[in-house]
């Protein structure tokens, strides 16, 4: 079972992934359907001898228990409008946490609670990086508006979605990539001159993933919910390659492990719980609105 880690806990997930793996134990004698123009549908069985004795069944360890993973969310991107126009070097001049990019014709801001970024163009268009979960990203689109309107512009917080989602899975073991992206070469890539890992592109749900010989995962996608299914998706097509980590690898894994879980407390240490958030949140809407008379969307 698969477990997102965000800001606001832990979110258990129900395994859905198997439905595809049915006749796993029989990926030896897998076929490979070529379509012809006159006949339809003609099978052929290519890779019997390609990938004997490599692929191991995933069924057997589903039997005993339903594998847990852990996805950290290291990244949320939102964007949202203002529907106004904003006048960058007076932003510059009077906003605080703030670095005017001339050249890119864009401002930079910053918030420390949540760990933020947002870039600001003069059409009144915002994106906001940095956050952990969706929730974060929310908060912080709001009082980087809010920040806005204190400045004096006449801000309208309108058309906000989550653009993109990062999240980090690491396998319990490693993965030999090489059999696994010729054997998936329909979905799969790998130049080991351009990129130590394989991508892989899913079309249902939409993300592409990298997956990498030490087991870990990086998935990109448009929201939580698709980087959960992803890799609930992947895991079973990956542990039929997997393979025994070397010493080397085990110490890599575990000097990452120990950094996330470090970085992980920092975080819950600094940062407010999510009902605090939203309660100061909806305290200077509420107050804003009442001072200003205009209700956002």
């Amino acid at each position: 079972m698969a477990t997102a880690i965000q800001k606001n806990g832990m979110k258990p997930l129900s395994n859905r992934s198997l439905n595809h793996v049915e006749s796993v134990n029989n990926l030896g004698n897998a076929v490979e359907c070529k379509e012809e123009k006159d006949d339809g549908f003609e099978c052929k069985k290519e890779k019997d001898d390609m990938f004997e004795g490599q692929l191991q069944p995933y069924v057997d360890s589903v039997e005993q228990e339903s594998p847990e993973l852990d996805i950290v969310i290291n990244n949320v991107v939102c964007s949202f409008s203002v529907r106004c126009h904003l006048n960058l070097r007076e932003i510059a001049l009077k906003g605080s946490n703030v670095e005017y990019r001339r050249e890119n014709g864009m401002i930079t801001m910053k918030l420390r609670r949540p760990y933020t970024t947002a870039s600001i163009w003069s059409s009144g268009k915002v994106t906001c990086t940095g956050a952990t979960s969706e929730v974060q990203a929310k908060i912080a689109a709001r009082r980087f508006a809010r920040s806005l309107q204190k400045l004096g512009f006449q801000v309208r917080f309108n058309n906000y979605r989550v653009v993109n989602v990062l999240g980090t899975c690491c396998m319990p073991f490693a993965i030999k990539i090489t059999s696994f992206s010729v054997y998936h070469k329909e979905n799969a890539e790998y130049e080991p001159e351009l990129h130590p890992g394989v991508t892989y592109k899913l079309k249902e749900p939409k993300a592409t993933l990298k997956i990498f010989s030490t087991g870990s995962v990086t998935v990109t996608a448009p929201n939580v919910a698709s980087v959960q299914a992803a890799i609930e998706y992947i895991y079973p097509l990956v542990y039929e390659f997997r393979k025994e980590r070397t010493a080397e690898d085990e110490l890599a894994f575990a000097t990452k492990r120990r950094k996330l879980d470090l970085k992980r407390n920092e975080e819950q240490f600094l940062e407010e719980p999510n009902f605090l958030y939203e309660s100061v949140a909806s305290d200077e809407d509420e107050l804003d609105d009442r001072a200003s008379g205009d209700s956002w969307d």
